[in-house]
């Protein structure tokens, strides 16, 4: 939504400009300078999605495209609660840049423009900074009810709860939410002086999903060797399940143990040791989530309690970015490569701050794991959207939400409506501007010099 003072519309009297805005012909339908501009603009994609495709980032250009709709839906919020309110929309285009094309349809005039990073609507009057005609007054931002103007500020964030929540039931009900874990072997250890482990030597193969052994069910990697452990080198049975097909294998441990030192430090060797003897089948092993699809109002209720949960963890995150604590931890970071290098290997504990070029990496990562993984971060990522749109200082949404609940607050019974002067709150704004830009530029910094460690490995 855009708060820079809009062009004075045309006086009374006046000829308007064309239909089409940009190169369109009176009656809307482009001519032919805006058709060669389209051609350009096709062509340009097509090259582009040809480019990212060789290159092996399909990846990252489904999310980059993912995040063009989310911000083109976000701009929706606010042009569709504007056009309920009554209020005056005179643009909305996707891009940024000269003007492609554009066609005018009633009072608004609708467009593509070259760089697409995302999209804009422009309310006349969103302060009283605006020149505004006076005959469009009465239909400007900040001539509304109070209601009016909290609803079209705040639709932006409000329409990314309702992408996060989508997603989430149409996870729910397609993919499915995990319900348990599942041990899938995926690859073997090598053992020196054998050409074959003995979990091979039964038939067992990478992908295989160990659902019990010896009758007892099976479920995480401290299970399965629990229940190993327990059968002091007796062969036994491993219940696995292979393209949906389920089969019995009888594996017979030998003793062993897991180096700690020297080159061979972390692998299995066969023999005494140093330390306990184990009995080892040679797997490598990891613990998976099984999806179970949801039915409706299960999705329904599951989407509403994860877009619950990490909206709280976004605002704990989001508290923390801005406290004296999180500000001085990224300097540190910042300064600090060793610092950053532990940051980068544990985010959870060290509350990383992530910019979109971390987000779209994760992305592309998660993509990888699978859709469950890709659409929880796209889910994560409009609700970090949505609230720090809602931070209560301009140029974001949640200034002007501010502004409207301070102007309502001073506003007395049978009095003129008080309206508050936003030029008074322009060096607070730059102040917050440029400490967001640091933060955001710390960030970046920080995600190309020091990126994470891959979570979905």
């Amino acid at each position: 939504m855009s708060a820079m003072p809009a062009p004075p519309a045309p006086a009374e009297g006046r000829p308007s400009p064309p239909a089409g805005g940009g190169g369109g012909s009176p009656g809307g339908a482009p001519d032919r300078s805006t058709r060669r501009a389209i051609a350009r603009l096709v062509i340009a994609l097509a090259l582009i999605v040809a480019a990212f495709l060789a290159a092996g980032l399909g990846a990252l250009l489904v999310f980059l495209a993912a995040l063009v709709v989310i911000v083109v839906l976000h701009e929706l919020g606010h042009y569709l609660t504007a056009k309920w309110s009554h209020m005056k929309v005179t643009e909305f285009f996707i891009g940024f840049g000269p003007r492609l094309w554009s066609v005018r349809r009633g009072e608004t005039e609708y467009g593509v423009k070259p760089i697409l990073v995302g999209a804009y609507v422009k309310i006349p009057g969103m302060t009283n900074l605006e020149q505004v005609d006076p005959a469009d007054e009465l239909r400007t931002y900040r001539q509304q009810p109070f209601r009016r103007r909290v609803l079209v500020a705040s639709a932006g964030s409000i329409m990314h709860y309702v992408i996060a929540l989508v997603l989430g039931i149409v996870l729910a009900l397609w993919i499915g939410v995990p319900s348990r874990t599942q041990v899938t072997v995926t690859g073997f250890t090598h053992w020196a002086g054998h050409a074959k482990t003995a979990a091979q030597l039964a038939g067992m193969q990478a992908g295989d999903r160990v659902l019990s052994v010896d009758g007892k069910t099976v479920t995480t990697t401290t299970q399965l060797s629990e229940r190993i452990q327990a059968a002091k080198g007796r062969a036994v049975r491993l219940v696995v399940e292979r393209d949906g097909r389920r089969s019995t294998l009888t594996v017979h441990p030998e003793p062993g143990h897991v180096a700690t030192t020297g080159r061979a430090k972390g692998q299995e060797v066969l023999g005494k040791g140093p330390g306990k003897t184990q009995w080892l089948i040679g797997v490598e092993v990891n613990v998976t989530p099984v999806f179970t699809p949801q039915d409706p109002w299960q999705a329904v209720a599951w989407a509403g309690r994860d877009v619950g949960d990490v909206t709280r963890l976004t605002v704990v995150g989001i508290g923390h970015v801005f406290s004296p604590s999180g500000l001085t931890s990224l300097v540190h970071q910042v300064t600090n490569t060793r610092a950053a290098d532990e940051a980068a290997a544990n985010p959870a504990r060290s509350n990383r701050i992530l910019s979109v070029v971390e987000t779209a990496r994760l992305a592309t990562q998660a993509e990888a794991k699978g859709p469950y993984y890709f659409v929880s971060i796209l889910i994560a990522l409009n609700i970090a959207l949505g609230l720090l749109n809602m931070l209560p200082m301009l140029p974001l949404d949640g200034g002007h939400v501010a502004i409207a609940l301070y102007e309502r607050v001073r506003t007395r019974r049978g009095r003129p409506y008080y309206q508050a002067d936003a030029a008074k709150l322009m060096p607070v704004a730059y102040a917050f501007m440029a400490v967001l830009l640091v933060i955001v530029g710390s960030a970046v910094f920080l995600d190309i010099a020091h990126p994470l460690a891959n979570p979905f490995r």
